[in-house]
């Protein structure tokens, strides 16, 4: 036992995997054992110590020892007795070993084992409450580990029994494990389940037994059970089913009768019963139903007899096991009616969400329907809704199990959201849960399935079999059903069908701009007479959705396939058609049929000619190929959009350009349609449009386009957006300038005048109007009077606030306003300096409320001026994006840059945005203008130069940045070299010379990195510019500069040549520069020092790179050396680390060995790069250790 004993600690690991672990080397171990043993072996084989072999020596009544080795014997008691240790997870661990052991080996007998539970487990009247409920778990562990090992039905005799007769196990054993199961769950309710559970395992063990005894086992067990002990609880209505199963032949009827009425456990008739006994697990039938869980009993975790309930009743497919009973029965009696009632606590509500989503994973087509019952929407809609609710957590898991069924089960979606918004749930079910349920569902469903919900949409329009409707229930749910099919519209993860997708827009064109007055069968389009007509609200609401549909498939790409070639193409179906030609087309085909169908707006002669010439404009835009097909297309679009947005006008709606369809129909003619066989026919009619032809067409319908960023509709805007980026490539200077105009920075208060002015002149010319048709009519005056009196009460109790400051003001100097009861011949008058008084506070009165109302009318109007720009900058994104190489881009530039310079705070989400377009448009482009003039592009990095000189905003100077380089990659395809370097050197003598200088070095490190081999020709301007630095720290960033330069040589091959001439000068700066600042209190300081020591070692290794064998000679290492021998004794002296930095650099520039040489070279390029020396990598013996090491080994 010396090699098993250590696994016993082991058994009480709180880790699964130690206990395992040693539960396999001890039963292992055992095995080995028992293997070995014989009944004549010698007794004092045992390896134990003294303790236990005198403990093993004892003679022991249970018989182990006389058919097991010691070992053997000795761990099963060990392991028996472990089972009421409470020590960490020592339970567990035991009852695992004892199970496996006791499944190895056939020489000990159920009874045996029993009997040492028994034995082990005695109830003495000493115990406490603890060590009483160790022993309680000790029995039913140990009877557990002998139902699941198999030993309470094995058939094999012992394996050494003397006599071959002697059977592992017994009828009596099997209903002595039964007996002490059954009192053990009548002891303590908190056991109940517990020992149910083993015998429901011991059952099924008898079942698939073939002992002998296993019919009397069988008829005393029924006894035992529903007999003798006559009550009943869930487990044993879990234990009767798996019976009745097995067993169907008996007499269940007669074993049953006393408390059901039907042989059959889950037929209907007993359904009620079933619901009392699972309504409280522990109760009793005959006991008080309680409505709260009795205190300490119950448990949030659903009994194990609901899972043995739920596969009988629901099988599943693959199961060739016939359903048993009617689960729609079932599921509306012991669920619905009773843990879902309303009198149900929320601790029965709870088994109940359980048992729906237990239920949900089991159910098909035919029987899920019957699990959405009217008590448990209630509850579920309820507990959802609220996060303060009690049920909420699980109310959520049971929408995420709904989803993940539909996800398992796309072809049930159509049928569970029709649960979900049927009578017993909800059509507002995602509103009033405040969830996207049914929203979250659609994607999953399948083609088919979105069409069957989009009929069923339909079918609720009107009252089904012609009821009396009730107008207000009807008109919400037609108005859900127009929320709905948006809804469809909208999900980007719907996949979208074109027959459906206009299906959805013919209703709503039917229903939003049409009157049917009756059917007709030459209109494939659907269409009916609705009873109760269609509100005018809801009609209103059919045209804004209709918009926003369109608006919604603008956002969403379709591929399309032409010639051969897939492309993604926005705002069209799978056949390249426009949604909105495809909608305008139904509104022509319904406008055809006059007898059944009439505009619900009446369109005039004027419109309706205005109508047809767009349509024949679309028509010939059409035609156009080659470059201009594009742009056609645009044109098309905004023609298209602006035609429908004029039909879903209604009369009352405002902010609508009548003239925006005519101007834009001319417009797109001229700018496409001007073909050398139409210029002769449309001569005179240019003559009479010459004003309007000076004006550029793309003009026109971009200032058009500008118009719709004003409109509060996502329709317009999206419309907008697309046709400019279909329009981009025909845009002209003039174009651009008009965009510019809209983000120049206006003063609020200007804006506000501009808009009081314009109402007022629309004011103006309304009175005129009214003033000519009325002419001298006495009454007319009359009734404006009255009309004007009546403003002016609006107005007056509009300004309360106004009023009673006025007469405060009149009662702070005496004077009582002025009522119906008072008489204005009774007051006394008022002298000159009363007069001045009062007129000073009223004055104040009327100067703060005028104050008060332009600062909110200021901010309203800044406020509506950055959401416009925003929009704008859309369209300047567009054009950055599709037209990157055109020259007009360069236009760009200044505005965005004044943007992000001139924005306030409020305007910080508009500075951003032209800061992100700039980043991701001009940093790093790939391609830039090619044919642009080159003066303008001066001009342009001029400006940016200027202005980075000035400012003292870091963001800004980094933008200034990336667009310096932008355009100076411009420049150097233009061959402007000269003058760009120019820029640079005028702009690094403001660095360096003027102290309140808005530039800083990162400025010049973006062009160096970005050109090395243009910025390499201003190398001898940054040796002459650092002997004017203002001061040192100016100086150390041009030695940074120049170290940068140094750094980026190996990419600029071609330029080594010029590097061996620039070198001395270099040395000579840098020595120069050196000495005096050893010298000088106001020279460098000891970090500049080390850079400018960095700075030389770079240097030097370069030059060793390019030709070694005059780096001494170029570097003077007689020069260094006495620098060296000056820093040491300097104001620098303390400073070891720049000593060790000099003598590396003067040990670099010794002339060495040609070996030497290349050795050395071949390592610095294996360690490290050139460009990217860094202070922690410069050891100052590298080079002395590897020679000392070779001379080592030598």
């Amino acid at each position: 036992m010396s090699t098993t004993l250590p696994l016993f600690w082991h058994l009480s690991s709180v880790s699964k995997k130690e206990r395992i672990d040693a539960s396999v080397k001890l039963v292992g171990s055992l095995e080995q054992f028992q293997t070995q043993f014989t009944q004549q072996a010698a007794p004092g084989a045992s390896g134990s110590d003294d303790e236990e072999e005198d403990e093993e020596s004892a003679p022991k009544s249970d018989g182990l020892d006389l058919s097991n080795a010691q070992d053997v014997s000795y761990s099963i008691r060990r392991l028996v007795r472990g089972l009421a240790s409470s020590r960490e997870q020592s339970r567990l661990g035991f009852a695992v070993a004892l199970t496996e052991l006791l499944s190895r080996i056939d020489t000990v007998t159920c009874s045996q084992i029993m009997c040492l539970i028994t034995e082990s487990t005695k109830n003495q009247g000493s115990m406490t409450g603890q060590e009483e409920r160790d022993v309680l778990f000790a029995q039913l562990f140990g009877i557990m580990s002998i139902v699941q090992s198999g030993l309470v039905v094995r058939t094999k005799p012992l394996a050494t029994s003397a006599s071959s007769s002697t059977a592992a196990s017994s009828a009596e054993s099997f209903l002595q494990i039964v007996s002490q199961l059954l009192e053990l769950g009548e002891k303590r309710s908190w056991l109940r389940e517990s020992a149910w559970f083993a015998i429901s395992l011991a059952t099924e063990a008898l079942h698939h037994s073939d002992t002998e005894w296993k019919e009397d086992a069988l008829e005393k067990l029924l006894e035992l059970l529903f007999q003798i002990n006559a009550n009943w609880s869930t487990e044993k209505i879990a234990v009767a089913l798996k019976l009745q199963d097995y067993y169907p032949q008996r007499d269940w009827k007669t074993l049953l009768s006393s408390t059901f009425k039907n042989p059959d456990l889950l037929s209907s008739a007993n359904l009620a019963t079933i619901s009392r006994i699972l309504k409280e697990s522990t109760g009793e039938v005959g006991q008080k139903d309680s409505v709260q869980a009795p205190s300490g009993t119950w448990k949030p975790q659903l009994n194990f007899a609901w899972d043995i309930i739920l596969d009988q009743m629901l099988p599943g497919p693959n199961s060739h096991v016939l359903p048993k009973g009617s689960f729609q029965d079932f599921f509306k009696i012991v669920v619905d009616e009773s843990l879902f009632s309303s009198t149900a606590s929320a601790q029965r509500k709870l088994w109940g969400f359980q048992v729906f989503q237990k239920s949900l994973r089991k159910v098909d087509e035919n029987t899920m329907p019957t699990l959405f019952t009217k008590n448990f929407m209630r509850s579920w809609i309820n507990h959802l809704s609220k996060k303060d609710r009690y049920l909420h957590k699980v109310a959520q898991r049971t929408a995420a199990e709904v989803q993940a069924f539909v996800n398992d089960k796309p072809q049930l979606g159509f049928a569970l959201i029709l649960q979900l918004t049927g009578p017993h749930g909800s059509q507002q079910f995602d509103k009033l849960t405040k969830t996207k349920t049914v929203e979250s569902i659609l994607p999953f469903l399948e083609a088919k399935g979105i069409q069957s919900y989009i009929d069923h949409l339909f079918s609720l329009i009107d009252e089904p079999d012609k009821k009396a409707a009730d107008l207000s229930a009807t008109n919400a749910r037609r108005a859900w059903i127009i929320d709905q099919l948006g809804v469809l519209i909208r999900n980007g993860k719907i996949p979208k069908e074109d027959y459906w997708i206009q299906s959805i827009l013919n209703w709503l064109v039917v229903n939003g701009l049409f009157v049917v007055k009756k059917k007709s069968s030459r209109v494939s389009i659907p269409h009916a007479i609705h009873t109760p007509a269609f509100s005018d609200e809801l009609r209103r609401s059919c045209r804004n959705k209709l918009l926003t549909c369109l608006s919604d498939l603008g956002s969403q790409t379709t591929t399309v396939k032409q010639n051969d070639k897939s492309t993604k193409i926005p705002a069209v179906g799978s056949d390249g058609e426009f949604w909105i030609s495809k909608v305008l087309l139904t509104i022509e085909q319904l406008e055809a049929e006059k007898k059944s169908f009439t505009l619900f707006t009446e369109v005039d002669e004027e419109d309706a000619a205005i109508y047809a010439n767009a349509r024949d404009t679309i028509a010939k835009l059409r035609k156009a190929s080659g470059d201009q097909q594009e742009s056609a297309k645009g044109a098309e679009l905004l023609l298209l959009g602006t035609l429908l947005q004029q039909y879903c006008a209604g009369d009352d709606d405002e902010g609508i350009d009548p003239t925006a369809l005519e101007v834009c129909s001319d417009a797109a003619s001229r700018m496409l349609l001007t073909l050398e066989g139409k210029k002769k026919k449309k001569s005179k009619q240019a003559e009479d449009t010459h004003e309007e032809a000076m004006e550029e067409p793309v003009d026109v319908l971009v200032d058009t386009i500008i118009g719709f960023l004003e409109e509060s509709t996502s329709y317009m805007r999206t419309i907008g957006n697309e046709v400019f980026s279909l329009l981009s490539g025909s845009v002209k200077e003039s174009t651009i300038d008009l965009i510019v105009t809209q983000l120049e920075r206006r003063n609020p208060a200007q804006l506000a005048e501009n808009e009081d002015d314009t109402m007022a002149d629309t004011n103006a010319d309304e009175n005129d109007d009214e003033d000519f048709e009325s002419g001298d009519d006495e009454d007319d005056d009359q009734s404006n009077g009255e009309h004007s009196g009546d403003d002016s009460a609006n107005e007056g109790e509009a300004d309360l606030e106004l009023r009673n400051k006025i007469e405060e003001a009149l009662r702070i100097n005496g004077i009582e306003p002025a009522t119906g009861e008072t008489d204005s011949e009774e007051e006394g008058l008022m002298d000159d300096d009363e007069m001045m008084a009062i007129d000073e506070q009223l004055a104040q009165v009327f100067r703060s409320r005028a104050n008060e109302l332009k600062a909110g009318k200021n901010i309203d109007v800044q406020r509506e001026a950055t959401h416009f720009k925003n929009r704008v900058l859309d369209l300047v994104d567009t054009y950055l994006k599709k037209q990157h190489s055109n020259p007009l881009v360069l236009r760009l530039i200044t505005p965005l840059v004044d943007i992000i310079a001139g924005s306030g705070q409020d305007e910080r989400q508009l500075a951003d945005k032209a800061r992100g377009i700039l980043r991701s448009r001009f940093n790093k482009a790939k391609e830039v203008p090619t044919d642009v003039d080159a003066n303008q592009v001066v001009v342009i990095a001029t400006n940016l130069h200027i202005q980075a000189r000035k400012t003292h905003s870091s963001d800004l100077l980094s933008v200034l940045s990336l667009c310096s380089v932008y355009v100076a990659k411009i420049l150097i395809n233009l061959n402007e070299v000269d003058l760009l370097l120019d820029l640079y050197k005028q702009s690094l003598a403001d660095f360096v010379t003027r102290k309140n200088s808005g530039l800083n070095a990162h400025f010049f490190q973006d062009f160096i990195k970005r050109f090395p081999s243009q910025a390499w020709s201003s190398r001898q301007d940054l040796i002459d510019i650092s002997e004017k630095c203002i001061n040192t720290y100016r100086q150390s960033q041009v030695l940074q500069l120049l170290a940068l330069l140094i750094g980026l040589l190996p990419s600029m091959p071609e330029r080594n040549d010029e590097a061996i001439v620039f070198m001395p000068i270099l040395s000579h700066l840098l020595i120069q520069v050196a000495d005096k600042s050893c010298t000088d209190e106001g020279g460098l300081t000891a970090p500049q020092m080390k850079d400018l020591l960095k700075l030389a070692l770079l240097a030097v290794r370069q030059t060793k790179r390019i030709f070694p064998a005059s780096t001494q000679s170029i570097w003077r290492s007689q020069a260094w050396l006495t620098f060296s021998k000056t820093l040491k004794t300097s104001r620098f002296k303390a400073s070891t680390g720049l000593h060790k930095m000099c003598e590396q650099l003067i040990r670099t520039s010794e002339v060495v060995s040609e070996c030497a040489t290349s050795k050395c070279i071949k390592a610095a390029g294996s360690k490290r790069k050139m460009e990217e020396i860094g202070p922690e990598e410069i050891v100052p013996s590298s080079v002395g250790k590897k020679s000392r090491r070779k001379k080592a080994k030598e």
